[in-house]
């Protein structure tokens, strides 16, 4: 089987801040035809922030698509031509207010395939310092976040009730080393 099939028509259907949603017609290998509806997205970044003492540092936001506040793991979408590392490093400092001396990359995931091409970069953030006066960070201003410190059990046991709700943390915790 070709490993890429090519659209032969695309129509926009919408452009917001963050992501585009097309309609796709293509033809698969065997012949049928669909018109595949997508979410295109630049992809985004997924920190596991481990302190000294070995907590995890999860933020809590609302997401109004849910009606309900979560608990996450800091994320967020790559700019255009960012590099996910460095996008990494940045979504640290602005979310959890401390920056990594060291991120190391555990993994990639598509978390939603079937719609979605979003590819989300994991990284272990270690070495969580204070940021220096040098350094400057810039938060979004439509987030309100909540940072809070877990043990990996204490974040396993707010999985297993129904705490965390959220799948890029359970996937990512579970590249936790």
């Amino acid at each position: 089987m070709s490993s890429r099939v090519e659209p032969h028509h695309v129509r926009e259907i919408f452009e917001g801040r963050i992501f585009r949603v097309r309609v796709e017609s293509i033809t698969l290998p065997g012949g049928h035809a669909l018109d595949a509806e997508i979410v295109r997205h630049p992809g985004s970044v997924v920190l596991l922030p481990v302190t000294e003492a070995g907590e995890v540092v999860l933020v809590r936001q609302y997401r109004h698509p849910i009606g309900r506040w979560a608990w996450e793991l800091p994320a967020g979408s790559l700019k255009p031509g960012e590099d996910p590392l460095e996008a990494a490093r940045r979504e640290c400092h602005e979310e959890i207010e401390l920056v990594p001396d060291r991120l190391e990359k555990l993994g990639a995931f598509f978390p939603t395939p079937g719609y979605c091409d979003e590819e989300m970069h994991v990284y272990l953030a270690t070495g969580l310092r204070a940021p220096r006066a040098d350094e400057s960070a810039t938060p979004d201003e439509d987030e309100e976040i909540e940072i809070g410190r877990f043990t990996p059990d204490a974040i396993r046991a707010m999985i297993a009730t129904g705490d965390i709700i959220d799948l890029k943390t359970v996937a990512g915790l579970a590249l936790l080393p």
